[in-house]
């Protein structure tokens, strides 16, 4: 008997295996008839039915409803593979055959790569097999499932897995999710939809820190995010420690001395070596070890501007370079291995091979540049200048801030402009954005009107707008392992620190003479 695709059986048995009209339509004794849809439905509540335990009453739905889970003749073979008893288990096989199709020929393929093996020992390790049981059985008959059509037999656990698969979507679809516990049956409910309410994001302001005396330029958290560095038009470097629990700073130590001020930093990957670069006349790269406070100067010529820099994924070697044309790789110790000349170039960044560092140039486009081939590519072309740039954790995608045009998301492997955010001011100020949060499903911008920006990574609509500095928000970063944290800086001379609403600090009692005592930020307003 041909099974039909609907999986319904030819003479109505009282049985989760078999029991269904001859005609396909679901037709029950009670006069109730269901369609396919409907059919498939009532088949994958029965399997999840029994694998519960809950064999009677599967039994009775099958009955009532007309339909069945599996085709005879697969039942059959479920229950002789689940007995061990492969001698009438290969019978039952080739009773299916018929009714397998291509399947039928993918079904052998396994066996014979396994007939291969020059020993027991190695198909024992080849198919992690954990010796003869109900344990074995079972993902034995697992992945023979997987061969079968659905027609036939339903592929395993097909209900959990829809389920499972509508959790991913709605995680996907919530705005503001930002965690890396992914969603499962065991610790979510499926009477209502995920949310994540905006009071868990980071868009509350925590902290206002004044510690600089100057415009501040740039910030990073240090790749375990436990640390933060913040440069100045002061001259001066600010290293902060991260307080995960209320989603503060302090104050760690003052690195002094960068006399054209510190416009951008990198951290290598050991969170202890910091390079700090100046703005567009500094010809001085500083590199500090944070933990003892040695620190020594990488110049090769008075002439260099040395604006940007990157550290290679192994951290032994970084690259610096600037607008005037040289583009230099060191080692730890400020000596000079390679360099590239006739390259003006703004932004830098290490990809993960190893081998090839992105710059962004005078030309708008940004290049990929491998110092031991002597060898470059082309990566992408914007028609405006862009004035910096940065990497997902991924290596797939690249965040752009476009002089007039706002921040562009590139694909790195497609070689193709993605998004164009919306709302951001960029003009010709350099504003540093970020990916971030657990899973780098945000992007975050500065701006000229003076607030933050944050975008889910697919959406070109911001879907929050931090309010409070005063003048141009010149950078963003987002903490690698605190997800719930965010920090900017500003020619306001601020560093503001942002988290959760239940982060925020709470307002002081006040005191006998009617005046109260707070940090002023508990109450600043978001959008």
């Amino acid at each position: 008997m041909q099974s039909a695709s609907n999986g319904c059986v030819q003479n109505g048995a009282p049985s989760c295996s078999n029991g269904a009209s001859e005609n396909g339509h679901g037709d029950a004794d009670n006069g109730i008839s269901l369609n396919q849809t409907n059919q498939e439905i009532v088949r994958l509540i029965g399997q999840y039915l029994k694998n519960e335990g809950l064999i009677k009453t599967c039994e009775s739905l099958m009955n009532e409803s007309g339909c069945r889970l599996d085709h005879p003749a697969a039942a059959k073979f479920r229950h002789h593979v689940m007995d061990g008893d492969w001698s009438k288990a290969d019978h039952d096989l080739q009773e299916l055959r018929p009714l397998l199709g291509q399947a039928a020929n993918l079904l052998s393929a396994p066996a014979l790569s396994y007939m291969m093996c020059s020993s027991t020992e190695e198909l024992h390790e080849r198919t992690n097999w954990e010796g003869k049981g109900l344990k074995s059985r079972t993902t034995l008959m697992n992945k023979l499932q997987s061969y079968l059509p659905p027609s036939v037999m339903l592929p395993p656990s097909r209900l959990n897995e829809l389920l499972n698969q509508a959790l991913e979507l709605q995680a996907l679809r919530c705005s503001h999710h930002n965690t890396s516990q992914g969603l499962a049956l065991n610790n979510v409910s499926l009477l209502v939809d995920h949310y994540c309410p905006k009071s868990s994001f980071p868009m509350y302001t925590i902290q206002v820190l004044n510690d600089h005396c100057d415009e501040v330029w740039f910030c990073q958290f240090s790749p375990d995010g436990t640390k933060l560095a913040t440069g100045s038009k002061d001259t001066n470097v600010i290293i902060w420690d991260v307080n995960p629990d209320t989603c503060t700073i302090s104050l760690r130590k003052v690195l002094e001395g960068h006399n054209y001020g510190a416009a951008y930093m990198s951290w290598n990957p050991d969170s202890t070596h910091l390079i700090a670069c100046g703005p567009e006349e500094s010809p001085e790269v500083w590199l500090w070890n944070i933990d003892t406070e040695k620190f020594l100067k990488v110049s090769q010529s008075p002439e260099d501007a040395l604006t940007c820099c990157a550290w290679n994924k192994d951290g032994t070697k970084f690259v610096v370079g600037g607008i005037r044309g040289h583009f230099y790789q060191c080692d730890l110790e400020g000596n000079v291995l390679d360099s590239w000349e006739g390259v003006r170039v703004n932004g830098l960044w290490c990809r993960k091979d190893g081998k090839t560092v992105l710059a962004s140039d005078t030309h708008h486009r940004v290049r990929g540049y491998i110092f031991e081939d002597v060898a470059d590519q082309q990566i992408l072309q914007e028609d405006h200048p862009i004035m910096s740039f940065t990497v997902d954790k991924n290596d797939r995608l690249a965040l752009l801030n476009v002089a007039t045009q706002g921040v562009h998301l590139w694909d790195l492997n497609d070689k193709c402009l993605v998004r164009r955010y919306q709302g951001v001011t960029q003009g010709h100020f350099t504003i540093h954005s970020t990916f971030g949060g657990a899973n780098q499903d945000f992007v975050a911008s500065g701006s000229e009107d003076n607030q933050v920006y944050i975008w889910h990574v697919r959406n070109e609509q911001p879907i929050a707008t931090l309010q409070g500095h005063t003048r141009t928000v010149n950078c963003v970063a987002w903490n690698p392992v605190y997800s719930q944290m965010l920090v900017s800086v500003s020619d306001d001379c601020t560093i503001r620190v942002w988290g959760p609403k239940d982060k925020m600090p709470k307002p002081t009692v006040s005191s006998s003479n009617g005046e109260s005592s707070n940090n002023g930020t508990w109450n600043d307003m978001v959008s």
